[in-house]
């Protein structure tokens, strides 16, 4: 019995094209997933714009990200000098410093513990950019993978234009003094 092709089963599907090897193909290209298949040099030329703005968004989550951080520090360094000055003004029991403080004190010490921790609500907002910027990392890493040209040429592209756009100020005192070296070689 004919059904007049209506099942779809005697059309060909569109293959993608797999290479392991530096590449210019446009057409019969598929980009991280089956149904992201490049029939035409049109819906390529998207596609490439595409992975261009995906490159501009990781380059300002990075910037999202150092904002956050930035007020989170300053809140927290903010409520530190509040809690000192509450606790220098009415206490009646003395701060002993960590050399004078003991076994018996009952403290636990956690062993490489620095840092101020991170109120929920913070930690939870870090975590989430954090994790959608891993996740645009890794999945610019496996657009890189498909080793055509015409697409890594989108991500490099795409993040030196993210970082044109969002990294127009730099602080010299903070990259001077990383890791205390300043301007010093060794």
């Amino acid at each position: 019995m004919d059904h007049g092709g209506h099942g779809g089963h005697d059309m060909p599907m569109p293959m993608c094209s797999m290479n392991m090897l530096w590449n210019t193909q446009i057409v019969d290209t598929c980009i991280v997933f089956r149904s992201w298949h490049i029939s035409t040099n049109i819906a390529f030329g998207f596609s490439c714009l595409a992975i261009v703005a995906l490159g501009v968004l990781y380059e300002y989550l990075r910037v999202v990200q150092k904002s956050v951080d930035t007020r989170i520090a300053l809140s927290l360094v903010k409520d530190q000098r509040r809690n000192r000055s509450r606790s220098s003004s009415g206490r009646n029991t003395p701060e002993l410093p960590l050399e004078e403080e003991g076994l018996l004190s009952g403290r636990v010490f956690k062993a490489n513990v620095t840092g101020v921790p991170v109120p929920l609500p913070s930690r939870i907002a870090r975590s989430l950019l954090y994790g959608i910027s891993v996740f645009l990392s890794f999945f610019l890493m496996l657009v890189f993978m498909t080793y055509n040209a015409y697409l890594i040429l989108s991500v490099v592209l795409g993040a030196a234009l993210g970082h044109f756009i969002f990294g127009g100020s730099i602080n010299p005192d903070s990259i001077l003094s990383a890791d205390g070296k300043g301007i010093a070689c060794h």
